[in-house]
């Protein structure tokens, strides 16, 4: 009967073989006295057979998806590198497609139907870990119910130096202060037009904008990109938010934000398109009620009407709970499960201070009870990153299951049946 371990057990099977007594002592004579260095021939036998043994349980495990292997085994490997390093190898793995195919099938009640389109399921990835549009459809396969690309910058930037990324591992966080390093729009344009072509299932694609370190008009820098990426793209996210680049977050003071948001959606309703890609702000978790409140009075006025929010982007805080002493003291944003709480209660401010603007939460997603907690605050659709620096792309599937079964605990049938329900 053929196993389902894949091989494992014939595997261990041969390990009787491998340590049988001396032909000497099957023929009745005397047992010979073990050496310290035994024979070499069946040393080398049993290392090639442990070795294989253990690499077929890796594959296995790697194929099923075991979200256990990828967090107590992957990950820490992975960790040795450097954390860009790390990063740059995630991207390259999911852009060749060399992380298995998820297996998990989104059931109905995780569809949500916003921004015009139907998401297969609730979860995508932030902007920042696919940079330039390479990994696409690697991230499509690990289960993601869509993918943001970018930041992405008019004209190539290098980005700030290195090392730029660090991790905080008692922390599950990150602190990153890469400066929107991008190839450049001509570059990530072409990509996504040559998969455009193609006969590949690439799911729903938003396009994170950012603008040049060195611009001297940065409102012209996301005209251009609402104009070069409006054809390609499912959304659009201008990106104002960072705190890596000097002077962008000025942009969300209610004057200037005011001014750049009544030129964008007048650019994006010129469009030549029907219908027009939807137009999304990227907003700071560290702004005061009555900054939030500002921009929500902005967005009411109908020049500056967008489509939608993603909160939030990284913060500048640094929490005194912090437990890793060497790494906090970075500059840069922070990201992960610190950032979790400010950004849940912030979409709950700007759900309110709106009337329910259409949001995508970010900041601190590793689990079902997170996005059941920001879909609560308001949300409609979540995306994470920094959680699966840690538990690896099974985090996805994790995610996803735990909602489903949340929401059957809770008596729900849709996911859309608890946006904005109020605290969980």
């Amino acid at each position: 009967m053929a196993s389902d371990d894949g091989g494992l057990s014939g595997t261990i099977a041969l390990y009787p073989t491998l340590i049988a007594v001396d032909p000497d002592a099957r023929r009745g004579g005397p047992y010979p006295k073990p050496t310290p260095t035994g024979d070499p021939r069946k040393l080398k036998s049993l290392l090639y057979v442990t070795v294989a043994g253990y690499g077929a349980f890796s594959i296995i495990s790697l194929y099923k998806g075991d979200e256990k292997f990828y967090r107590n085994y992957i990950m820490p490997v992975i960790h040795l590198l450097e954390p860009e390093k790390a990063h740059n190898l995630a991207v390259f793995a999911s852009r060749y497609r060399l992380i298995p195919k998820s297996r998990y099938q989104d059931p109905e009640m995780l569809k949500v139907k916003v921004f015009g389109k139907e998401f297969p399921n609730p979860v995508g990835i932030a902007a920042g870990f696919d940079k330039d549009g390479k990994a696409i459809l690697g991230l499509k396969d690990i289960g993601f119910g869509f993918v943001e690309v970018g930041s992405v910058t008019p004209e190539p930037q290098p980005g700030n130096e290195k090392p730029r990324v660090f991790r905080l591992q008692n922390d599950k966080a990150v602190i990153n202060r890469y400066g929107f390093n991008s190839e450049g729009h001509s570059a990530v344009l072409k990509r996504i037009e040559n998969l455009k072509e193609s006969n590949e299932d690439f799911g729903i694609v938003g396009v994170n904008l950012g603008k040049n370190k060195s611009s001297q008009d940065p409102i012209n820098d996301y005209v251009e990109g609402i104009k070069k990426f409006g054809p390609v793209a499912d959304y659009l996210v201008i990106n104002i938010s960072s705190p890596n680049t000097p002077g962008l977050r000025s942009m969300q003071h209610k004057d200037e934000l005011k001014k750049l948001l009544a030129k964008l959606v007048e650019t994006r309703n010129n469009l030549p398109l029907n219908p027009k890609p939807p137009l999304l702000l990227k907003l700071a978790p560290d702004l005061a009620y009555n900054e939030r409140k500002d921009i929500a009075d902005v967005l009411k006025d109908k020049k500056c009407k967008v489509d939608g929010l993603i909160i939030s982007n990284t913060t500048i805080e640094r929490p005194d709970t912090l437990k890793s002493v060497e790494s906090k003291s970075e500059a840069g944003g922070l990201s992960g499960a610190p950032l979790k709480d400010g950004s849940t209660q912030m979409i709950a401010d700007m759900s309110r201070l709106t009337g329910g603007i259409p949001i995508i939460g970010v900041g601190g997603v590793a689990s079902g009870r997170d996005a059941y907690e920001k879909i609560k605050a308001g949300a409609c659709l979540v995306q994470l990153y920094t959680a699966m620096v840690y538990e690896g792309p099974t985090v996805v599937t994790k995610v996803k299951k735990e909602l489903v079964d949340i929401l059957k605990q809770e008596g729900y049938h849709r996911i859309s049946e608890v946006i904005g329900k109020g605290p969980s």
